[in-house]
This record gives C-alpha cells, structure tokens and sequence, in this order.
C-alpha cells in the first residue's frame, strides 16, 4: 500500500515537473473528442474554490467558430488602429486557425461577495492551469494565451460574456507536431526567504 502511495506521488511530481507549452502554431489534429474533452474538464474543475462559488465557465471555440472569430479580431484590430500593418492584421486573424480546439476560461466574477474578486480570478486562473496538465495527461498539448482580445470589451461582448466576466485565458488544445522544448526555469531556491518576526 505504501509503495502504490510513493509511486502516485512520483507520477504526479513527473507531470508537474514535465509540464511544458506546446505554442499553438505546433497543435494539430485530432483535437480531444467529446468524451475526453469531458473528463479533463472534470479534472480541470478540482480546484481550491473560496465559498464554492464555482466562479468560471467554459466556452468552446472549435471547427468554422475559430476562423470566424479570426475574422472577427482581424476587423477589430482594424477598429483599434485604421493603421495597423496587413502582417499584424492577419496574425489576428489566424489565431484561432492553427490548434484544433480552443476553450476559453471565463471568470464569473461576484463584485461585492465576501470572498474577494481577485479570490475568485485565481480560481479561473487555476482551471486554467489545471486544464494544461489534463491536456497533457492525455497526451495532447496545450498552451495558455490572452494577448488583447482577452481584455477588449468588443470582443467579451462577440463572445457572449456578462458585465461580470473576463476572459482567463484561451487555452489552446490539440496534438503536437513537434516535442517541445524545454526551457530554462527559475531556481525556487533563490525565490525563497524565510520571514522573521
């Protein structure tokens, strides 16, 4: 029973330890199916919740959606800034095109609740992380964005958000192309000071 308990914990030390980003350029078909999207959704959820207010939602963003939405960001970068170059213009607009699968992690912010809006954004930001490493579980890879649309209201507003919801992320799913890189990591050791009364 130990033994099975040690090797739990070195697994799920190897997945953290292993989690990396796969850019969404390096994402292709199959996306996760239905069934599998549903179970690292469930995983994904399993996150410390302050007064269990459940404070995101999900929003798919897949299949004819995701060039309609670059179509939609390429004539708002436009809106935005009438001199903005072709190349930035049509970098909006492939940006849903390339990985297969998008969910967007909605914050359902409680203005005036006990618990602390920003209490409640690290909840959202946390399903976000915890999505990457159900993604990568199964084999997918994943990379988290926001870039400006995440913070446009225009864009909320094409996206169907409330007054009280942001965008926490874009979380980008499919099948790597490429092994990703690793890269250079900070040294927890140097981020760590002991605080003395």
């Amino acid at each position: 029973m130990l033994e099975t308990a040690i090797m739990h914990t070195l697994y799920s030390l190897q997945a953290l330890d292993e989690r990396r980003s796969v850019p969404s350029k390096q994402l292709g078909e199959p996306a996760p199916d239905q069934d599998t999207l549903l179970h690292m959704l469930r995983s994904a959820v399993r996150v410390p919740d302050h007064g269990k207010l459940v404070p995101f939602r999900f929003l798919r963003i897949a299949g004819d959606a995701r060039q309609a939405l670059g179509d939609y960001l390429a004539r708002r970068t436009r809106e935005r800034d009438p001199q903005a170059p072709d190349a930035a213009v049509d970098k909006d607009r492939q940006r849903f095109s390339q990985a297969p699968l998008v969910i967007a992690v909605v914050a359902r912010l409680q203005p005036g609740h006990k618990v602390p809006e920003q209490e409640q954004l690290l909840t959202a930001g946390c399903v976000c992380f915890a999505l990457l490493q159900a993604a990568q579980a199964y084999g997918f890879g994943a990379q988290w964005l926001t870039a400006w649309m995440a913070y446009d209201p225009a864009v909320r507003t094409r996206l169907g958000l409330h007054e009280n919801e942001t965008i926490a992320g874009f979380i980008h799913i499919g099948t790597p192309k490429l092994s990703a890189p690793e890269r250079e990591r900070p040294d927890p050791e140097s981020l760590l000071t002991d605080w003395t009364p």
